[in-house]
């Protein structure tokens, strides 16, 4: 799908709307889901391999580690990542969710769309885009994926879960989205300048029609 940029800019501002007008509704929705087999990939990624799973209360040993949580709503997993012992900084584009998270983690969480990140170089030890990037045009991914790149430290980790598809494109009850496949993402992320450390689908134990979502784990390389 080719769009321009005022096509774009009204894409990113529906969406959000569509976020804003059900912020409550949603942090209700997703308050218990239960991510922590895709926080611990991601931890695993970054060598914490002595740190306790994520769903308890204990401290990992990298306290001076730096993690985006892009896209991170009401600031759920920004919670868990304090707990764990990680400096967490939320990133997202709806307002509503914005307050939410500053206010519920007292993390630090920066208000930024996605298709208009302003990401500092070489910061961030981990990025984890949990139900984030399929949100992002195709047309636009390849910028995004790159910027993303650039923001993370040499040997940064990169986690992301997307719902999986055939490669649709469009509105879906008020929601812009990409449902890649898995071929198409790998390809989209090798070329952006990452090597695949792991993928699996979710959720785990069920049959792959019942499991929707593709997540994934990648390490910088050189571009």
């Amino acid at each position: 799908m080719t769009s321009n940029t005022a096509d774009l800019a009204q894409i990113a501002s529906a969406t959000l709307a569509h976020y804003s007008a059900r912020a409550e509704d949603f942090r209700e929705g997703t308050r218990d889901h239960d991510v922590s087999q895709n926080i611990a990939a991601l931890l695993r990624a970054l060598g914490a391999s002595d740190a306790p799973d994520a769903t308890n209360n204990g401290k990992a040993d990298a306290p001076s580690r730096v993690i985006l949580d892009f896209g991170c709503g009401p600031g759920r997993d920004l919670q868990t990542f304090t707990r764990l012992g990680y400096r967490a900084i939320g990133l997202d584009g709806t307002p509503d969710f914005v307050d939410m998270a500053r206010r519920d983690s007292g993390c630090e969480v920066w208000q930024q769309d996605f298709l208009q990140l302003a990401l500092p170089a070489a910061y961030f030890d981990g990025i984890f885009a949990n139900a984030a990037l399929f949100h992002v045009p195709s047309q636009a991914l390849p910028r995004v994926l790159s910027e993303l790149h650039a923001a993370l430290k040499p040997q940064g980790v990169l986690f992301c879960s997307n719902p999986r598809g055939q490669n649709q494109e469009g509105w879906h009850s008020g929601r812009y989205g990409v449902y890649h496949d898995w071929d198409t993402w790998r390809a989209l992320m090798t070329q952006a300048g990452f090597s695949e450390i792991e993928h699996y689908y979710r959720p785990a134990g069920l049959p792959r029609e019942q499991q929707p979502w593709l997540a994934s784990v990648w390490r910088k390389g050189q571009i």
